[in-house]
């Protein structure tokens, strides 16, 4: 994908329809790569051997708060690339990206745990693909607020700003709360889709394994 320069006689503020396909075309991109990438780093922190490290970035317990950790961060990186291509003409670019990482993670939450309200009183628990599903709800949505904010008509500048404060904030929160979670049930460990009164970094990962025997 290629950026298309803004042509002259296109009124102030406005795409031309070549342009709005090509972000079109990139938000596209940025669904199948989020969850490309976020399935990855589910199990990025069992693969490194449980490394302090990769638990900035991956899941460390089975908590709806570590999930949301594989959707943001994928995000991010593709924000950060796509703003390279599309930097001449794209309108709004940072506050609409920075929405778009703000409505996918509302959007995981509210999907997810509205499809358990549905599930969990039917059948006790459930599905892998169900779960999945929510989270695609999420990032859809989001990639639908970044196209519709990038080309719409320019705004003011400050809006950029929100748009990388909200990245910003959301990124520290990431990088932090897995070491120091709050007490509530966003960030307890959902494993078999119970509460299992555990939070953030696991004393016993040996109910968790997925590819490793090894205990921890």
């Amino acid at each position: 994908m290629t950026s298309a320069a803004r042509t002259k006689d296109a009124p102030r503020g406005s795409l031309d329809t070549a342009q709005k396909r090509t972000i079109a075309l990139w938000e596209a991109g940025a669904f199948v790569w989020i969850m490309v990438a976020g399935s990855a780093l589910h199990f990025v922190y069992e693969l490194s051997g449980f490394n302090w490290f990769a638990a900035l970035f991956g899941s460390v317990n089975e908590s709806t708060w570590e999930h949301l950790k594989l959707f943001f961060w994928p995000g991010l990186v593709y924000a950060l690339v796509q703003h390279a291509f599309v930097k001449d003409y794209a309108n709004n670019y940072w506050w609409g990206k920075g929405l778009s990482l703000l409505v996918t993670t509302i959007g995981v939450i509210v999907s997810f745990y509205f499809y358990l309200g549905i599930v969990l009183p039917m059948y006790g628990e459930g599905t892998l693909w169900g779960a999945i599903g929510t989270g695609a709800v999420g990032v859809l949505l989001g990639n639908m607020v970044a196209y519709r904010v990038i080309t719409a008509p320019q705004r003011p500048r400050r809006f950029d700003w929100y748009g990388k404060v909200i990245m910003v904030v959301m990124a520290i929160s990431f990088l932090t709360l897995s070491y120091l979670p709050p007490r509530i049930f966003l960030f307890e460990d959902f494993l078999g889709y119970e509460f299992r009164g555990e939070y953030g970094i696991l004393e016993d990962y040996s109910n968790h394994l997925v590819f490793t025997d090894s205990d921890f």
